[in-house]
């Protein structure tokens, strides 16, 4: 419950200022710059090092990519079918391929399955950040550039993006240094990605002209909170994954649209408007839809 008002403060405070023009239109932009190139890079040093790596963890770190491929499919032919342009195909597949794994799953993994699951849920969250980080990056550049983009042009805009960075040093470092002495220093930076990424959407959030835009948001959502979770329980009961992983990486692909995916589209100018208004009523109804889906996961496996 306190995770939930967390986040119900930090929204409400940021839209009230946004509102009240106590702020700088552009306020968002220098908190976002904060999170891209450190609080992001440290969640890698903090989560990273301490997975233990195993052939039964393989499932949670897949279960992200296939719930983006499956957004990636059904936008496509959701976008041709209504004639949309590139921006708004890669804006509904940036709203509707990533999960928020860590802010909002985390503390509902705790809360529905205890603490001791928690190794399962970071490895689906590295692996949301890696997704964000490669293919989350070139969706953008497919959108917001005007030329056509070269191969070197995509790896240097990935190999240059600081969450991406600090994924490769963490994996690369972890198995030689250790990162315990620098613990509680990574503690304090992670701790602000959620509270102030969640006050850049107050900031940005507008929902006038909300009507115009239903349809898309209402199509992100059905698949981000139904139809993602559903082809990953799916694909878990085909490869007759263990119960307890199934379950965690079924729920964690259950969760509201990334709150990260917000500064991704005011970075590559996509449709910000569209991406904010997603991801907070996403928030909303995915407190329900994450609670209906831990019944569901209940019965579905104790029926097997």
């Amino acid at each position: 419950m306190v995770n939930f008002i967390l986040i119900a403060f930090c929204v409400g405070v940021g839209m009230l200022l946004q509102k009240l023009r106590l702020v700088p239109h552009d306020a968002h932009k220098g908190i976002n710059t904060w999170i891209m190139y450190v609080a992001l890079p440290a969640v890698s040093f903090k989560y990273l090092p301490k997975v233990q790596w195993d052939v039964q963890m393989i499932f949670p770190v897949l279960a992200p990519l296939l719930a983006w491929a499956g957004a990636w499919v059904v936008m496509e032919l959701y976008c041709k079918g209504k004639h949309y342009k590139q921006r708004s195909r890669s804006t509904l597949e940036m709203v509707s391929g990533f999960s928020n794994t860590s802010f909002i799953g985390f503390p509902l993994v705790t809360a529905y399955y205890g603490e001791g699951h928690l190794p399962i849920a970071i490895l689906s969250d590295q692996s949301t950040f890696i997704l964000l980080s490669t293919v989350g990056i070139i969706t953008s550049l497919k959108a917001s550039s005007t030329e056509r983009i070269s191969f070197t042009g995509i790896a240097k805009k990935l190999v240059t993006f600081p969450p991406f960075i600090g994924c490769v040093i963490a994996l690369f470092f972890s198995p030689f240094v250790s990162f315990e002495v620098a613990e509680p220093f990574f503690d304090k930076l992670v701790a602000t990605v959620g509270p102030l990424a969640l006050f850049s959407i107050g900031l940005q959030l507008k929902f006038e002209g909300w009507k115009q835009q239903m349809p898309q948001i209402s199509m992100a959502l059905w698949y981000k909170l139904i139809l993602a979770p559903g082809l990953v329980l799916f694909a878990a009961l085909m490869l007759n994954v263990d119960e307890e992983i199934a379950k965690i990486s079924i729920f964690e692909m259950a969760m509201p649209t990334l709150v990260t995916a917000s500064i991704i589209a005011e970075q590559y100018h996509l449709n910000t408007k569209l991406v904010n208004m997603t991801i907070g009523i996403s928030i909303v109804l995915g407190l329900f839809t994450t609670a209906l889906w831990n019944q569901a996961l209940i019965y579905i496996f104790a029926t097997l």
